[in-house]
């Protein structure tokens, strides 16, 4: 499949998203968020997908939201524009799949929340990160306000966004933005690789702790504990949780089929 504003490529039971918009720094437009949300339905009907890597390629992951187009927008199409936005980072979010943000570079506004959507996000040593929407008299917009908090603790995301001033890969990775920092040249060798390793867990186990971990984030402890031990309970059920059992006590490899 093609897409005017992104790669697309299926590789070893992965499915490897590149923002391609070079010359606007992989500026997000209505565009890039339109396309980015139908592969994301794409990838969360194809079978033979176990994990994704969404980059930006070689320098950059993505500046931000495209100032030349969103200056253009009144209070009503900036809604539409913002909703468009936060329902593209909600479906990286619900993906029952593995998630993966390679950052190779500027991961600023827009683009940062879009990373922050992901599971896990790995960067190349270089990379900046940083909301300045403060800067040009808004706020983040695309889940920023509320993922961030989620990750970091509100101290942190209150003086990122306060501040608007941008941070380097060593002090993301010391606050938990990011979980771990490679050289530039084995940032994707390493994120294909915990890929692989995501995509050969037990998928519907992969799938529920996944469930049970956003849900916890917006219930109280006792709603999210529940909803944990009916989970828990619910595997049992399925073949994989029978086939990891036996395959423990005869101390071989599980084969898991998810189902």
């Amino acid at each position: 499949m093609e897409f005017a504003t992104l790669l697309f490529t299926k590789e070893d039971g992965l499915g490897i998203i590149t923002l391609n918009r070079p010359r606007a720094l992989n500026g997000l437009n209505d565009v890039l968020l339109g396309e980015l949300s139908h592969l994301m339905d794409l990838i969360a009907s194809d079978e033979e997908i176990k994990g994704v890597i969404l980059t930006g390629g070689s320098k950059v992951f993505a500046a931000g939201g495209d100032i030349a187009y969103i200056a253009s927008l009144d209070a009503v199409s900036a809604e539409g524009f913002v909703a468009l936005a936060q329902e593209v980072v909600d479906k990286i979010d619900r993906l029952e799949k593995p998630v993966i943000a390679a950052i190779n570079g500027l991961a600023l506004g827009g683009g940062c929340e879009l990373a922050l959507a992901a599971d896990i996000r790995l960067a190349a040593e270089g990379a900046v990160f940083g909301l300045p929407e403060i800067n040009l008299g808004i706020i983040p917009g695309a889940g920023g306000t509320q993922r961030l908090s989620r990750i970091v603790g509100p101290g942190w995301a209150k003086y990122l966004i306060y501040t608007g001033d941008n941070i380097d890969g060593d002090l993301a990775l010391k606050i938990g933005l990011i979980n771990g920092l490679f050289p530039r040249e084995q940032l994707m060798e390493e994120a294909r690789k915990l890929a692989k390793k995501l995509a050969a867990k037990a998928p519907l186990a992969l799938r529920s702790a996944k469930k049970c971990i956003n849900y916890g984030t917006g219930v109280d402890l006792a709603s999210g504990l529940q909803y944990e031990q009916k989970t828990w309970a619910l595997l049992f059920a399925t073949q994989d949780q029978k086939e990891g059992f036996n395959a423990f006590l005869e101390k071989r490899k599980a084969k898991f089929i998810g189902r």
